[in-house]
């Protein structure tokens, strides 16, 4: 059976590699460790190593192990650094001892995606029997697949997010998730309207727009004998489907089958990662909650990749150093009559699924609820 989820996965988080140094081995070690079945080459480090992080040092001490993501019960790990003793590999009769399994994260994650525009996206145009809503069972009929052919398996998914970017040489960019109507068009959100208006499209990278799947179908019947629209034939029990919804081929294996949690590849500057969205339209979360990051790919962020988030650190008055100072409003106080406070740590995220310019995360385990707008940094950042 397999092991807690929060167990496993605590226990992955807490042994991710932070800095190049050699590994200190516990006193009472022995000199080789038998993999056994549900270990973990971060379970073995953890248990033997004083720097559990530092898994990898086992596999560099064993070149016998030719994939550090594929070892196997019963081979034999040398964990004798200075006078290595001999290493072998056991046998290949049960499974290879990988990273942490999909099955251990995929009830916890979203099917989301982000597409760089959707406005060519096929759409739903109609329902069966002109309903409000269809489900499983019903049909669908889509404008925009011409050339649809019986058998052609699609994703129903619907805009809910648009995310965007103001690079400020001044400060710190500037992040903005602006939720999405039925047409995929931004709704007015009067909260936000000084914030949106202060940061106009002209100057703002839009990052994507995020698709939720709302359910899959099967193409019945394309646009033949003069009918303008193709007919989907929804096929599973997902969210209800609506005229506005949007189409995108199924993508056969959506997820990584196992996550291998380790640090960034590379150091970002400071205001560029920062959390921009918790699913379900919420703004703050907590363990098991999926989360949009305000990177991808092109800053180096991959599957399996770990951060700390933080709130970011008031900007306060300093009253004691002010003339009157305890009788004037805040706003009153300039930028050299302000301290800056620490960042304050809330938890770890794990990145499961990354596009190119944003990634989403898993909400591992924390102090206080991660929010919209905390920094992203080094999972053993101390400040």
């Amino acid at each position: 059976m397999l092991k807690p989820i929060r167990t496993v996965m605590t226990a992955a988080l807490l042994t991710i590699a932070t800095f190049a140094m050699a590994a200190g081995i516990r006193g009472d070690h022995p000199d080789t460790y038998v993999v056994k079945k549900g270990d973990t080459l971060w379970d073995i480090a953890g248990t033997f190593l004083e720097k559990p992080w530092l898994w990898p040092e086992i596999w560099q001490a064993n070149p016998q192990i030719q994939n550090p993501h594929l070892i196997y019960p019963g081979d034999v790990l040398s964990l004798a650094y200075l006078n290595r003793v001999t290493a072998t590999a056991g046998p290949r009769a049960e499974a290879p001892v990988t990273g942490v399994p999909l099955a251990q994260v995929e009830p916890f994650l979203k099917d989301l995606r982000v597409v760089d525009e959707i406005d060519s996206l096929p759409h739903v145009v109609g329902l069966e029997e002109d309903r409000l809503r269809s489900a499983k069972g019903q049909l669908a009929y889509i404008k925009g697949l011409a050339n649809a052919v019986p058998g052609q398996r699609y994703a129903v998914v619907r805009p809910t997010q648009r995310y965007t970017r103001l690079d400020r040489t001044v400060c710190c960019d500037i992040f903005d998730a602006q939720e999405l109507d039925n047409r995929g068009r931004r709704t007015a959100d009067f909260e936000r309207f000084w914030t949106n208006a202060v940061t106009p499209d002209n100057g703002q990278e839009v990052l994507g727009y995020e698709l939720m799947q709302q359910a899959t179908g099967t193409i019945t019947r394309g646009e033949v004998g003069g009918i303008e629209a193709s007919t989907l034939l929804l096929d599973d029990s997902g969210r209800e489907v609506r005229i506005g919804d949007r189409l995108i081929p199924v993508q056969a294996q959506p997820y990584d089958l196992q996550f291998f949690p380790h640090p960034p590849r590379q150091q970002l500057d400071y205001g560029r990662a920062r959390v921009i969205a918790v699913t379900d339209m919420l703004r703050t979360g907590g363990p098991r909650d999926v989360v949009a990051l305000s990177v991808g790919a092109r800053d180096g962020i991959d599957n399996g990749t770990v951060f700390s988030s933080w709130r970011v650190g008031s900007e306060v008055p300093d009253r004691m150093a002010s003339s009157g100072g305890w009788d004037r409003s805040d706003d009153t106080f300039g930028r050299n009559s302000r301290v800056r406070l620490p960042d304050e740590f809330a938890g770890h995220l794990m990145v499961f699924r990354t596009f190119d310019k944003v990634s989403y995360a898993l909400v591992m385990e924390g102090i206080r609820p991660v929010q919209v707008g905390h920094e992203l940094k080094h999972p053993d950042a101390p400040y």
